[in-house]
């Protein structure tokens, strides 16, 4: 898969991403990290921090957190790249 978008369950952000990414038909993974800010290594690997949500594009060599930039990113790149159903 060449989206991973890490987030946490209950998370209100993290819901936002999962919303634009299944309203514009992006295949993507979720891997769900520990509540616990302490216990978000892979998440501070990747990113750099500890905070959710954040997205990984593989394909195209991006990290990204804050979710209204998620969104954007997800509207403006990945939905106009997506193909048509």
């Amino acid at each position: 898969m060449s989206i991973t978008l890490y987030a946490l369950d209950g998370c209100p952000w993290c819901v936002k991403v999962h919303e634009a990414l299944e309203e514009h038909g992006i295949e993507y993974e979720t891997e769900w990290v520990e509540g616990l800010h302490s216990k978000r290594d892979e998440v501070k690997r990747v990113s750099g921090q500890r905070g959710v949500p954040v997205l990984v594009d593989h394909e195209r060599g991006v990290t990204m957190a804050e979710s209204a930039n998620i969104v954007e990113y997800v509207e403006r790149t990945l939905a106009a790249d997506a193909p048509s159903a």
